[in-house]
């Protein structure tokens, strides 16, 4: 189709005022299917165009930044369909948690008043009526431009578009955690926005050192053996920081936890298994794929980088008793499984890398969406006040358990393609270049997926298993709109991973192509 992908960009975009007016005007139910049928429309556009192998469109611009440009290719598809997937089905997802939310906060703002002197918490229901359509309107519009932000910046073809939308998707995160979070929410959504747009600006110098050396900003036009030996160095590094923000990685992951804890669960369930990922989108494109002599030279930092998240994230969740607090330092943890991919520098550990960021996404996703539900159904995120769920909520619990088990690489679901191909690619690159140092990174390695299985079985334990404490005897299923996407999900995870050339059919020959083997 022409102008797929810039239709798939902009739409939802154009289209976020109406459903902003749907909402205000019709209430939450338009809002939601309003956005629900934009979404599923550019979902399509993505996958046909992901179908058709490598895709690209160029619009000019201006003379002072190049070309404005989408491209399609083997590196970009899995995050451009896994961005929409996720986008799509957590509309359905977004309108009962949300429904819920806005009724805590009138309740909230309804107590705030009397305190205060002001009106009867006894208010006529129209009132409560107007406050979640005003509500749902902006939610389900700021919505729109998140996912709009997350897959421009995967699209891009050129490095100030890069950073436009890289910018663009932290705004509407901001006001999504700022406005309707939980505990102090606006200092949490100020916390968000400072820690990502710094990660943003040191990208942006290194952009500026890359453009301005060789004269454009095109993609198409950067040549390492065209930037100096020092600048070329010095800008890698301030990419991978900038983009390690963004991964949460090691050292850059203090913002994670907070927001994660405090975002809306439908929010959580697109940071963590979509936004975040970005950066290693990032670091394949514009480190791999662009600088790979300098790549070559700081794979092994990578790979230890990438060692210690996984090894801190998986300690650290297994201290938690909030149930969304341990799943964001699980996040932080698969992140380091991705980085050490990367620094593996071969063609399956980078595949491995990329797989499994469609692995994170669909196994946390699942996993997201099950602490919503028990949050709305219970009313507690502590996981020492849950227990023996299973019983009551069969749907989530065997949903929670394929989820649990695709972040835990165990077969079949995608998971386990997805760490076999990682671990298998760093042992080949150890093996290869006989490096006691990558050797020894491998079985640290193995030692953090057992960490991973710990934290993992210990919460399912807790959460679904053992008896069940009185106040949760009443404990009813989530509603439909919440329990089937994660059905669909978890179907997902299982065929990926059956049929893992669903994604390595296009991710392989790119990784090929890209260390020219």
């Amino acid at each position: 189709m022409e102008y797929a992908l810039l239709q798939a960009v902009f739409i939802p975009l154009l289209l976020s005022p109406v459903a902003y007016i749907l909402g205000r005007k019709m209430g939450p139910n338009a809002a939601m299917w309003f956005t629900f049928a934009v979404l599923l429309y550019t979902t399509v556009l993505v996958i046909q165009a992901a179908m058709g192998g490598t895709t690209e469109e160029h619009y000019p611009w201006t003379d002072l930044f190049g070309e404005f440009g989408f491209l399609m290719d083997g590196l970009a598809s899995p995050f451009a369909i896994m961005i929409y997937v996720l986008s799509l089905i957590l509309v359905l997802y977004s309108k009962p948690y949300m429904i819920h939310r806005f009724h805590e906060q009138f309740e909230e703002e309804q107590k705030e008043l009397q305190a205060a002197g002001g009106q009867s918490t006894v208010v006529e229901s129209r009132s409560l009526t107007d406050y979640v359509n005003a509500k749902s309107g902006l939610y389900f519009a700021l919505y729109l431009v998140f996912a709009m932000g997350m897959l421009g910046t995967v699209l891009a073809t050129n490095l100030i578009e890069f950073y436009i939308f890289f910018e663009v998707m932290l705004i509407p995160g901001f006001f999504l955690v700022a406005i309707w979070g939980d505990g102090p929410r606006r200092k949490i959504g100020l916390m968000f926005l400072f820690w990502t747009h710094a990660g943003a600006v040191v990208l942006l110098l290194g952009f500026l050192m890359i453009g301005l050396t060789i004269g454009s900003f095109d993609f198409a036009d950067i040549r390492e053996s065209e930037i100096p030996q020092d600048i070329v160095l010095i800008s890698a590094i301030a990419i991978a920081i900038g983009l390690g923000v963004k991964l949460a990685v090691f050292i850059f992951h203090i913002w994670l936890p907070y927001v994660h804890g405090s975002a809306p669960t439908p929010i959580s369930a697109l940071l963590s298994p979509a936004m975040i990922g970005i950066g290693a989108y990032g670091i394949f494109r514009l480190i791999v794929e662009f600088l790979p002599a300098t790549f070559a030279e700081l794979s092994i930092w990578f790979h230890i980088w990438g060692l210690v998240t996984m090894i801190y994230g998986g300690a650290m969740a297994l201290m938690q008793d909030d149930i969304k607090r341990l799943l964001a330092y699980s996040s932080i943890s698969q992140m380091g499984y991705i980085l050490f991919g990367i620094g593996s520098m071969s063609v399956l550990g980078l595949a491995g890398a990329e797989m499994m960021y469609v692995t994170h996404a669909l196994g946390k996703g699942i996993l997201f969406m099950m602490a919503g539900i028990i949050i709305v159904k219970v009313g507690t995120r502590s996981i020492s006040k849950l227990g023996g769920l299973a019983g009551k909520m069969p749907i989530t619990a065997v949903c929670a358990v394929i989820g649990a088990l695709t972040i835990m690489g165990v077969p079949p679901t995608s998971g386990f393609m997805g760490e076999w191909i990682l671990f298998y690619g760093a042992l080949e690159t150890a093996i290869e270049e006989g490096s006691t140092v990558r050797a020894v990174t491998f079985g640290l390695g193995l030692v953090a997926t057992a960490l991973t299985m710990s934290y993992m079985l210990w919460m399912l334990k807790r959460v679904f298993f053992g008896k069940t404490p009185e106040h949760l005897e009443n404990v009813k299923e989530g509603s439909w709109y919440m329990t089937a996407p994660m059905m669909v999900l978890a179907g997902f995870t299982v065929v990926v991973g059956i049929y893992p050339d669903i994604f390595l059919q296009t991710i392989i020959p790119y990784m090929q192509g890209v260390l020219g083997v």
